[in-house]
């Protein structure tokens, strides 16, 4: 399974099981999800886990390749065959025989490309640009879009047969807004990459700085999550804090809590213990502010880092709390 894998949130742990099950057999699979959220990491997890795993996984972006020069790339083209074809090619079909070829972005591919691939998933056969003999080829044909693909069919802007014979297995790359808890680990990683790749000491990331990051929808997923922490790495001295993330992030999330805050929940009655009742107001507030904490804690297996962003305070200040109210890990449910 590929390293680039990181994460151990249910939800991540769902598109685990998925790839463990799809690997082993020859069919097309479709993975859909939105920009950057790995879904050519999930592309080679598949292939580094299938019997194909010694024989090449060849990628192509079909968005980034011109409509005209598509069929080239993917087939090959034969001397002569347009304007600056001065020697024949070899194309990625060709190259990948025996193996996975991955075709990115495939809603962006041209209608005659598109009718193209859909003989070589039927047959394995293909012909050069220009060319007249027939090509056999073996390979696993994996696609990624980003695009509502059943609209683009009734649009007309996508084949509908081949819509189908890439779909035989659909999976979804989830966006990292549904996978937040995979964002400490992920921001560890990405933190002892970025100094690796720039021959930096590694540095550590703060529980609050983490926390914030937790906190962040990610409209860039995975992708801008790594770009963000290089930026960190590079900019930050010997660690990176709250003090070091992008000011864009800080005020988002500030800008949350206080819509979360304003906009209010109807809070449902609570019965009080005799015990309770008797309690000046002093002591009957920390009481039930000590016994929330405790609840949250538990919730959250006594995760510091984790109950303090859910309760919308700093790390430090749940710490000074636990203090004040005689809160310790002795009273941790199970324990």
């Amino acid at each position: 399974m590929s390293s680039d894998l990181i994460g151990a949130s249910s939800t991540f742990r769902a598109v685990l099981e998925e790839i463990h099950v799809v690997a082993p057999v020859n069919t097309a699979v479709l993975v859909q999800g939105e920009t950057g959220t790995g879904k050519e990491v999930v592309a080679r997890a598949i292939h580094d886990a299938s019997p194909r795993r010694h024989h090449p996984f060849v990628a192509i972006n079909c968005a980034a390749i011109p409509a005209a020069l598509l069929e080239s790339e993917l087939f090959g083209h034969e001397r002569g065959a347009f304007t600056g074809a001065t020697a024949r090619k070899r194309g990625l079909f060709e190259m990948a025989d025996g193996g996975t070829i991955f075709l990115d972005e495939i809603g962006d591919m041209v209608s005659s490309a598109q009718s193209k691939v859909l003989r070589v998933l039927q047959s394995g056969e293909f012909t050069r640009v220009g060319g007249e003999q027939t090509l056999k080829v073996d390979v696993r044909v994996l696609a990624a879009t980003n695009r509502d693909l059943q609209a683009a069919v009734a649009s007309g802007e996508f084949r509908e047969d081949l819509y189908f014979r890439l779909n035989v297995v659909p999976l979804r790359a989830p966006p990292l807004r549904e996978r937040r808890d995979d964002v400490p680990l992920l921001s560890a990683a990405f933190v002892e990459l970025a100094c690796r790749e720039n021959g930096m000491k590694v540095k550590t990331i703060s529980d609050e700085a983490v926390a914030l990051l937790s906190a962040y929808p990610w409209p860039g997923n995975v992708r801008e999550l790594r770009n963000v922490i290089e930026r960190l790495v590079i900019l930050s001295e010997e660690s990176v804090g709250v003090g070091d993330l992008p000011e864009e992030i800080v005020e988002d999330v500030s800008r949350r809590k206080r819509e979360a805050v304003s906009a209010g929940q109807t809070l449902p009655r609570v019965e009080l213990p005799p015990e309770a009742r008797a309690l000046p107001l002093r002591e009957f507030r920390d009481h039930m502010e000590r016994e929330y904490i405790r609840i949250k804690l538990d919730e959250n297996g006594w995760n510091i880092s984790r109950t303090a962003n859910l309760l919308g305070i700093e790390r430090t200040n749940l710490h000074k709390k636990m203090r004040s109210l005689g809160l310790t890990r002795e009273e941790r449910a199970g324990s």
